[in-house]
């Protein structure tokens, strides 16, 4: 049977907003744009008949899909796998000259395929991907249904589409995202495909 999974990112945060480095280890909230977000896209895929939700651990992504769960009643699960990247070292920090350096560095490493390396405390893609490629397994081998909302984070969901599209985690920045920008993606019972690239439709629709 056929799965459609559509994947979004989070809505927004204080931090994205205040440019303050947040991954794995900020549980922040969605701010006040943030759930207008999140109301733009329930209002633009409510009449979608999605059979459950997964979302991270980390408590902005339900945040975002809560109205699908409150008005709609469709079961949710976390799935801690699905969290952020790590920044380690960098988490909770407001970005700087020299940490902006230091992330050109760590992105543009990452683009030449150096895919191990990762900041002190933190994970590299490689790590990064690891999990995130067994949340996606527990996800396609545990849901029942034809289609899924899966709510998640900026590097993780650069990392899912390169997983679905089976480019190389070197292509990652290829993957644009926005907070609730959307990925639709179909499961054939073998692998993945990508059926819709970065849907921004009810971002726009203001």
């Amino acid at each position: 049977m056929k799965k459609t999974f559509y994947f979004i990112r989070h809505g927004r945060t204080d931090f994205n907003q205040k440019g303050i480095v947040q991954g794995r280890g900020i549980n922040s909230s969605i701010n006040e744009e943030g759930k207008r977000q999140a109301e733009r896209f329930f209002d633009h895929y409510k009449d979608i008949a999605f059979d459950k939700i997964y979302v991270s651990g980390l408590k902005r992504t339900y945040q975002t899909v809560e109205p699908f769960v409150k008005n709609k009643n469709i079961p949710f699960e976390r799935v801690k796998d699905l969290d952020e990247i790590s920044w380690g070292e960098y988490e909770g920090l407001e970005l700087n000259d020299k940490i902006l350096a230091d992330f050109d560095h760590y992105l543009g490493s990452w683009r030449k395929g150096e895919l191990d390396l990762g900041p002190e405390g933190g994970e590299s893609p490689n790590e990064l991907y690891k999990r995130v490629k067994k949340g996606l397994d527990f996800i396609v081998e545990n849901s029942s249904g034809t289609n899924f909302l899966v709510c998640t984070h900026g590097r993780t969901l650069r990392s899912i589409m390169c997983h679905v599209t089976g480019s190389p985690l070197s292509q990652m920045d290829e993957f644009p995202h926005e907070n609730t920008c959307l990925y639709i993606a179909e499961h054939d019972g073998t692998g993945f495909s990508l059926k819709k690239h970065f849907c921004t439709q009810h971002i726009s629709n203001e």
